[in-house]
């Protein structure tokens, strides 16, 4: 069927419920949007799905929502042991139609007799994925879309081992979900039946205390935090999501009793109204964080999106003026605080190791070497991060003590398998108050890495390409870069291709390996050292342009970062 008959088919057809028929009436007679809606599935990624909210084939809706569950459980019920009793857990954010989702999400595995533990409201995505391992699950989902504007939602799979599903798994998850080819095939069951049975089981405090308790052993220098945490002032703000209650606990628990709440972000807003976008990637949503930091003197910022996997940092500078540090700032600061405090303790393991991806920030890997330790270089996205954990699991080879990626992910410890931000809010903190004890800032502690290290700088630029149109112009724009690989930028030479996608990297007149997972990703190096990379957002309508530099002085490296990005925008543009 065609899109037009697909749409006329949820017209009619009385599976659909007359809430969605309402709202496909108002669109009645526009193409346009009836097109968008309906002409394709939304599409079961490798995380899961993610899509804006509404009626169709192509939204984020009871229906779909549904649709991938069955997927799920049928994927579920024929990978189990013989004889088991399968569990799932289920977690939700702050966002529009997730308690709905999680319920939908619940109450199908329930009908395909699987158990689920769903928390009574809303958490954190790390501690669904805590849960899962703690509750020995085969699985779990959490209903978010993270940082994605208010219209958005989505529903990330994850797997016993705490990590969201690796390859090939979440292939074969894709292919149960893309063989069922009608609504009808989904299985039902009702909420009161289901806790009756004891299939369906509501989670809380019980896991929050566990969670938290695993949290705080990642604290470094206790003593400190003592001493000095009283002395830190911090602003903090969950920008409308799931961290207020936890993020704050742990703090108050480890010692920070200065901890002020931005009051108009303090509660849930599915509308996430004192925002145009819930990111701390995005300064803007730090002004009235900011705006209450200078009334109150603060000495920190922070804020974590709306499922609390991400922490963004805002720091007071000597003269009072507040400065949002990039995501690769923050893990530069907090990966050489770990090291360089687990190392005076006499607590760093001789096979610690590091983990980040291709498009963070090379200052990891000269601080991993100060160490002496080992660093991993992984794909973009957490999965990847968590799966090297579960490799020095499987073989003993390292242990992971800190990881982070550029979008303002962390991790210290491997109690769950998936960035947090609660953990990073706190070890933020801690760092914060040491450098305090030495009459620093964290800036003057950034400043005091570049000197050590060298002065790295990265940028990101990204470029929106909605509906059909958008979609086509990405897969021009990424062949195009494959078949006429650029050789120079601005007069430096290209030394190394890699094309993640063939998985192969050109060097020297030589081809080899990538050993990683296959993506749509290109990655160029050049001879002075720099680096860019072009690679579709898997999440949204975009595509991403990523690049690193390292110079003399911060000027010199914002001069050949701005030249280099301008450089590359440039060849981008004109391939749309």
């Amino acid at each position: 069927m065609n899109y037009s008959e697909i749409y006329n088919q949820w017209m009619t057809d009385p599976y659909f419920d007359d809430e969605t028929k309402a709202e496909l009436e108002t669109i009645k007679g526009n193409e346009k949007e009836i097109e968008d809606r309906f002409y394709k599935n939304l599409e079961f990624g490798t995380g899961g799905l993610r899509g804006v909210l509404g009626a169709g084939t192509n939204r984020m809706n009871i229906y779909t929502v549904g649709l991938a569950t069955q997927g799920l459980a049928n994927y579920i019920l024929s990978n189990v042991e013989e004889g088991k009793q399968p569990a799932v857990a289920i977690a939700y954010d702050s966002r529009r139609m997730s308690p709905e989702f999680a319920i939908t999400s619940a109450l199908v595995l329930c009908a395909n007799d699987i158990k689920v533990y769903l928390f009574e409201s809303l958490r954190p995505t790390p501690e669904l994925s805590f849960a899962v391992r703690r509750l020995g699950c085969i699985a779990g989902i959490v209903i978010t879309a993270s940082h994605n504007p208010p219209e958005y939602n989505g529903y990330k799979v994850y797997w016993s081992d705490g990590a969201q599903v690796p390859f090939p798994m979440d292939e074969e998850i894709i292919g149960e979900v893309e063989k069922i080819n009608s609504f009808s095939l989904i299985k039902h069951a009702t909420m009161q039946d289901m806790l009756k049975t004891g299939l369906l089981k509501l989670i809380g405090k019980e896991i929050d205390d566990e969670y938290t308790a695993l949290v705080k052993t990642q604290v470094i220098n206790q003593k400190l935090i003592d001493e000095s945490g009283k002395d830190l002032t911090i602003v903090y703000t969950p920008i409308h999501g799931t961290g207020n209650i936890p993020v704050r606990r742990v703090l108050a628990e480890v010692g920070f009793e200065n901890v002020i709440v931005v009051p108009e972000q303090e509660l849930p807003d599915s509308n996430f109204s004192t925002v145009s976008y819930p990111n701390p990637e995005d300064p803007k949503a730090f002004e009235l964080a900011i705006k209450l930091a200078t009334e109150k003197s603060a000495d920190i910022i922070i804020g974590t999106d709306p499922d609390s996997d991400r922490l963004g940092v805002v720091v007071r500078d000597e003269n009072g003026k507040y400065t949002a540090i990039t995501g690769n700032m923050a893990g530069s600061l907090l990966c050489e605080y770990v090291l360089s405090q687990k190392l005076e303790k006499k607590t760093l393991p001789s096979n610690a190791a590091v983990v980040s991806t291709i498009v963070s920030t090379d200052l990891t890997k000269e601080i991993a070497k100060a160490y002496n330790i080992d660093y991993y270089e992984v794909l973009t996205g957490f999965k990847y991060i968590c799966g090297k954990i579960r490799e020095f699991e499987k073989d003993q080879s390292n242990t992971f003590v800190f990881g982070y990626e550029e979008s303002y992910g962390y991790l210290a410890g491997d109690y769950t398998r998936d960035k947090d931000g609660v953990v990073a809010a706190m070890l933020i903190c801690e760092a914060a108050a040491y450098y305090k004890t030495r009459g620093m800032t964290l800036l003057d502690g950034l400043d005091e890495i570049y000197k050590k290290y060298g002065y790295f700088k990265e940028t990101l630029r990204t470029i929106t390409l909605a509906g059909i149109s958008g979609m086509e112009s990405i897969k021009k724009i990424m062949t195009e870069l494959r078949t006429e690989q650029p050789k120079a930028i601005n007069g430096v030479n290209v030394t190394e291709f890699r094309d993640y996608l063939s998985s192969e990297i050109v060097a020297n007149g030589k081809t080899s390996p990538t050993n990683l997972p296959v993506s749509d990703v290109l990655y160029y190096v050049l001879s002075d050292g720099s680096w860019f990379c072009v690679r579709p957002s898997g999440t949204e309508p975009k595509i991403k342009i990523y690049c690193g530099v390292k110079d003399i002085s911060q000027i010199d490296a914002q001069q050949k970062s701005d030249a280099l990005i301008a450089a590359i925008m440039e060849i981008i543009e004109a391939k749309k």
